[in-house]
């Protein structure tokens, strides 16, 4: 791991293996070690960078100055000091987002594409995404955000054998900036391309687990206006793939990267 300052704030990063690069993007109040289970099997055929974002993990904490777009521009000026042209992305969650956002601003950089459980348009919410931020607002009011953390988690890994991961997952979050998390989940919830998203042209994998939060039709219907998207349902799998089912995950990644 390294630390060095890009876009005016320290970012800390993950750079592992060597071959054709690929970006590794982590989830909302998570960080890098969302990609635990994947960057060992991914470095052995690939250059892994898995940064944390901005006021995640080691990274420096920037409370009020969040966004998907200046996440996204975090990842390019990282990946330019790195003089790294062009990479392919994979994003999990909020990672998803900015995967998008790369594609749309800088489509030179990207190669290919792979959104897992996620998608282009968090605005589309509406008034779920506005009840969504109101709700984690109120248990953080009212109940504390250790509250938070274990509600978040006990949905991603509910059966008796996760504990493990659950417990892990509990502590990433209690280890956010409340602040900065709370902005940075309502920049989410704001942010969307929209109908721009039929003007991405990589070669795009939309991996959709059958339980996750937003529906699998959701995600079929997003990659049906991209040109050149696809997508695969993994069964057996909540939000959290990434260890649910992290071994299909693998086979998928590795297939089309």
């Amino acid at each position: 791991m390294a630390l060095t300052t890009i876009n005016g704030i320290d970012v800390d990063y993950a750079d592992v293996g060597k071959g054709d690069v690929v970006v590794l993007l982590h989830g909302l109040g998570s960080t890098k070690k969302d990609w635990d289970l994947q960057i060992p099997v991914l470095s052995q055929k690939f250059r892994v960078i898995a940064p944390d974002f901005r006021a995640h993990g080691n990274s420096e904490r920037v409370p009020k100055q969040q966004g998907v777009e200046v996440m996204t521009e975090d990842i390019f000026q990282l990946l330019k000091f790195l003089n790294i042209k062009k990479a392919s992305f994979v994003g999990f969650s909020m990672g998803g987002a900015v995967c998008f956002n790369m594609a749309y601003s800088h489509p030179e950089m990207v190669h290919k594409l792979v959104i897992v459980n996620s998608g282009p348009d968090f605005n589309n919410a509406k008034d779920s995404g506005i009840d969504l931020l109101a709700e984690r607002t109120k248990i953080i009011k009212d109940q504390g955000f250790e509250a938070l953390a274990e509600t978040i988690s006990k949905g991603m890994f509910p059966d008796e054998s996760q504990q493990q991961w659950r417990k892990e997952f509990f502590q990433r979050i209690i280890d956010n900036d409340e602040d900065a998390y709370l902005h940075t989940f309502g920049s989410l919830m704001k942010w969307g391309l929209d109908d721009k998203v039929s003007e991405i042209k990589h070669p795009t994998l939309v991996i959709a687990s059958d339980m996750d939060y937003t529906s699998v039709e959701y995600k079929k219907a997003y990659a049906n206006k991209m040109d050149n998207a696809k997508l695969i349902v993994v069964e057996n799998s909540r939000h959290g793939i990434v260890l649910d089912q992290a071994e299909k995950l693998n086979e998928e990644l590795l297939k089309f990267l």
